[in-house]
């Protein structure tokens, strides 16, 4: 045995387990899973949510950390593009080699220093515990490095070293700074129309957190009813439908015994407006047969089926996937009047020709219009799935408009404000049918709704109305 190998070790720091914070664990699973598997975030933070509250126990995770959860999550996920930038700019190396759990952290990290108020110091500090238990030891050093680069800025400050002047490239700029992909600025602005002050307004809007709303579902619940029974600390009025009711902030809809049972559902009041307005259309004859051609996951269909049902209209749900075909189900369950729920193509329709006075086509689209409540989709569309949505979009209207009988109405609709889903694909079809069809003004239906433009198409708008983008066109069939 040499000199050397007798000679005691060096003192130095003894090792330190790292230390599991619950929050920030869950909040790391959530990112992973919306990047490995494509999840969105709504539907991976539930589950996540219970199983922290049934590992730690409620005393060790409480409504506080299900919040912060959250916002951990979600905040990240709406500020993606400017925290890539901010973080591009701390990193030796491109993006793009960073290991994406790495980066995940990092996002994490940037997220608590520049948009929330907890303290630089136990922002870093977490993250790196994080890092030391998901990453290990060697690169939670990186993890500390950057983000003490982070720390030496505000988001203001960032913001003025990472985006481009307004001057030089407004669409660069605005897709810095407000964290959208410069396509989508592009798009919606087009859409807009307008100067800066608008589409801001409109990119600010996508990254607030949104409100729940429920409706009440017609010849179930009424919206005093629900009102009454959450009280005023618990709940407001809709703003544009008379059947919407919006919780307040950490408002939980499941634990409401309404939605429970069924008599009423967690809907956007854009969603609840498409639907109303349709129903409010007038008709030529009768008013018996209604169709919701693209019904999943059931939210319009349970509307409707409602109004039809005061009216002693049917309505017919089809939807192609079964199991949204399910969820559809699931939705009309109790309804008073009569309904039925088909799995069936759009396309390919097992209904005659001129069957039904109102058919609403809820079409299938890039869902830009929802980014609030879907952040990581600005992330995961390209410019290219346009082109793969519209033929399907073209093809639904045709049957919406062959399943109209002569004076009755469609509505076509969609949760994306794109001109290329909105009024390019009502235009072509219009064009198909000559004569034989009409665009109605759809903005007297949508009585108290302002700023609706010029017509007769109605396009809503987050920072407008308070509300997902939904676009609406209605079409009488004269022939």
């Amino acid at each position: 045995m040499s000199e050397q190998s007798r000679r005691p070790r060096r003192p130095g720091k003894p090792y330190r387990r790292p230390q599991k914070d619950p929050v920030r664990i869950l909040a790391f699973e959530a990112l992973r899973a919306v990047d490995e598997r494509d999840a969105y975030a709504n539907l991976v933070l539930p589950p996540l949510l219970r199983k922290a509250r049934e590992k730690e126990g409620p005393e060790k995770f409480d409504g506080r950390d299900a919040a912060l959860a959250t916002e951990l999550v979600y905040g990240t996920l709406r500020r993606q593009g400017t925290y890539d930038a901010v973080i591009a700019a701390c990193v030796d190396r491109p993006l793009r080699e960073v290991d994406p759990p790495v980066l995940d952290v990092l996002s994490l990290g940037a997220h608590q220093l520049l948009g929330t108020r907890i303290p630089s110091h136990a922002a870093v500090s977490a993250s790196v515990e994080l890092a030391r238990v998901v990453l290990g030891d060697g690169r939670a050093k990186f993890v500390n490095a950057v983000l003490r680069k982070v720390a030496q800025y505000d988001l203001d400050g960032w913001l003025e070293r990472v985006a481009p002047p307004y001057e030089d490239d407004p669409e660069d700029h605005l897709a810095v700074v407000h964290s959208h992909p410069r396509w989508v600025v592009s798009a919606l602005w087009d859409s807009l129309g307008g100067g800066r002050e608008g589409v801001e307004r409109l990119l600010e809007a996508d990254n607030e957190r949104p409100e729940v709303t429920l409706v009440a579902r017609p010849g179930r619940a009424t919206a005093d009813e629900l009102l009454d029974a959450l009280g005023d600390e618990a709940a407001t009025p809709g703003r544009w439908s008379p059947y919407a009711v919006r919780l307040s902030e950490g408002g939980e809809p499941g634990a409401i015994d309404a939605v429970r049972e069924g008599r009423a559902g967690v809907q956007d009041e854009g969603s609840q407006l498409v639907a109303l307005a349709l129903a409010a259309a007038a008709l030529e004859g009768p008013d018996k047969a209604w169709l919701d051609g693209c019904a999943g996951p059931g939210g319009k269909a349970a509307l409707l089926a409602g109004l039809a049902a005061e009216r002693g209209a049917v309505l017919l749900a089809s939807e192609k996937q079964p199991h949204r075909a399910g969820l559809v189900a699931k939705a009309l369950d109790g309804n008073p009047g009569p309904y039925q729920v088909i799995a069936a193509d759009g396309t390919r329709p097992p209904w005659r020709p001129g069957t039904f006075d109102r058919v609403l086509m809820d079409v299938p689209c890039t869902g830009l219009g929802a980014l609030r409540r879907r952040p990581e989709a600005r992330w995961r569309r390209r410019p290219e799935d346009l082109d793969g949505f519209a033929p399907l979009q073209r093809a639904l209207l045709r049957t919406a408009l062959d399943a109209v009988r002569v004076g009755g109405v469609v509505g076509y609709a969609t949760c994306s404000p794109h001109l290329a889903e909105t009024r390019a694909v009502v235009d072509d079809v219009l064009k198909q049918y000559g004569s034989a069809a009409d665009l109605i003004d759809a903005r007297p239906l949508l009585k108290g709704v302002p700023d609706l433009g010029e017509g007769p198409d109605v396009q809503l708008w987050p920072h407008l109305h308070g509300t997902d983008a939904m676009y609406l066109a209605l079409i009488r069939r004269t022939a």
